[in-house]
């Protein structure tokens, strides 16, 4: 009877240890979780606050370039400014877009004095009136002013991942006095939009990617503890049923002995990841008082949330897809300023560069500068293939569809090893290459329509294959 009546009492404590852990494992979760919901709320405020202080400074270069370039010499030429002249109109879209080329900026509007769209990059809102609003009117009375604009349906709204989300930047476009630091009278307002919908769901799959990967191992947790919880009860009874008490006792120290094991091996999984979940608490300082007890642990965990805030951000610089700001341009003069850019290592490096080029302008919808950076990196990454020179030709040719450019150049190729991954971030064959060089030129290269290839030419060496599409659209 004895034996009987000390079986619940030895597994008591394993039953206190198993519905603690349990229970600090769920806690654990729904921890997580929410701290999860935390660092994205945090990463979207960080997102607008830098988009709004990068609307701000681009307002200012645009303010500086359409006053200097436009306004200044229109106004001494014609007396007057009045953008219903088309050659007027031309010059202002040509100071706008130059300033605004390599940054993304969905829409630019001008407004006059009296609330009239006089420049817009869509030519269906000039002229439109009473456009601007209240923001319209604080930047006629000198404040910039922000808002964010989400779209979409309520559950998309609820998750934090709307299909269309957008600031809009209202700020004053003022005179200049030349050496003074004085801003002068207000000519006119600037609206800027900026699309973040990318970013944020960027945000949003991090997130995901991060309650996933905590679900995963939560699930991984649950099962081994189900597992040792199972085989320990029955370990407890199979010991508590046996006859002599010196079994007895040697029993109870062995199960102890494995309980401590357990909660130790347990202990140390749980850490890690709980530590770097806890990192999170970071965006919590700016919400405590200074005062709070709380702070102490927030300081505490702030180097791991600093580390993990950079590796977020590297992520999202080389992700954030690029945005081709689209017009004619001659792909020829493109490849001719790459050669011209290279001529004093080609000469010195004894390089033949052999060109195959139409006659005629070849013309398509296009970036010229992120072609530049695309077919510059290709021209390099050639010439490092023979580092003692060699032949390199170039070559242009047009169909109905659009254009096909051929560089080859006369190296080893490329190894069968190799051929898989040279399209991977990060990969490279070279000492000090970062492995992105080819990754950003697919990128460039798509973001136009295109296609690029890389194969092994018979003769020896490798031909890159680049088709640009005479019509993209997005």
């Amino acid at each position: 009877m004895n034996k009987k009546a000390s079986v619940p009492e030895k597994a008591k404590p394993f039953r206190l240890v198993k519905y603690f852990t349990f229970t600090s494992l769920v806690v654990i979760f729904i921890g997580t979780v929410v701290l999860s919901f935390l660092t994205t709320h945090w990463v979207r405020s960080v997102q607008y606050e830098k988009s709004r202080e990068f609307a701000r400074l681009l307002v200012e270069s645009l303010n500086h370039q359409v006053f200097m370039q436009f306004i200044l010499p229109v106004g001494l030429k014609y007396g007057k400014i009045e953008l219903r002249n088309q050659e007027q109109f031309e010059r202002m879209d040509s100071v706008v877009r130059s300033t605004l080329h390599s940054f993304k900026v969905d829409m630019v509007n001008i407004y006059g004095m009296n609330d009239i769209i006089a420049y817009s990059f869509s030519k269906e809102l000039i002229g439109l009136q009473n456009m601007g609003g209240t923001s319209y009117k604080k930047a006629l009375s000198g404040q910039l002013t922000s808002k964010m604009v989400q779209k979409g349906s309520f559950f998309e709204l609820l998750i934090g991942v709307p299909k269309e989300v957008k600031i809009i930047t209202f700020a004053p476009l003022r005179a200049e006095k030349p050496l003074s630091p004085i801003s002068g009278p207000v000519l006119g307002v600037v609206e800027i939009v900026q699309d973040l919908s990318n970013d944020y769901r960027r945000i949003f799959r991090v997130q995901v990617l991060t309650l996933i990967t905590v679900s995963g191992v939560m699930s991984l947790l649950f099962g081994i503890l189900i597992y040792v919880v199972k085989r320990g009860e029955d370990i407890i009874r199979k010991r508590a049923m046996e006859q002599l008490k010196l079994k007895e006792q040697l029993s109870q120290t062995k199960h102890l002995s494995s309980l401590g094991e357990m909660v130790a091996g347990i202990s140390h999984e749980i850490r890690n990841p709980l530590g770097i979940i806890s990192s999170s608490a970071e965006l919590l300082k700016k919400k405590i008082k200074k005062d709070s007890a709380l702070i102490p642990i927030a300081n505490i965990i702030s180097e791991e949330s600093a580390r993990l805030n950079t590796i977020i951000t590297d992520f999202l610089n080389y992700a954030r897809p690029q945005s081709p700001n689209l017009y004619p341009c001659n792909l020829i003069e493109i490849i001719e300023k790459n050669i011209a850019f290279l001529e004093p290592q080609i000469e010195k490096q004894n390089y033949k560069i052999q060109v195959d080029f139409p006659s005629k302008p070849v013309k398509v919808m296009a970036d010229a500068d992120m072609l530049y950076q695309a077919f510059l990196n290709i021209l390099i990454n050639a010439m490092q293939a023979m580092p003692n020179g060699g032949d390199l030709s170039i070559a242009v040719k047009t169909s109905p569809e659009g254009v096909m450019l051929l560089f080859d150049d006369s190296g080893s190729g490329i190894p069968a090893a190799i051929k898989s991954k040279i399209w991977d971030p990060f990969f490279t064959t070279k000492d000090k290459g970062s492995g992105l060089g080819l990754g950003i030129v697919k990128k460039i290269i798509e973001a136009h329509g295109g296609q690029i290839r890389l194969d092994n030419r018979p003769g020896g060496g490798t031909r890159v294959i680049v088709k640009i599409p005479f019509h993209h659209g997005d």
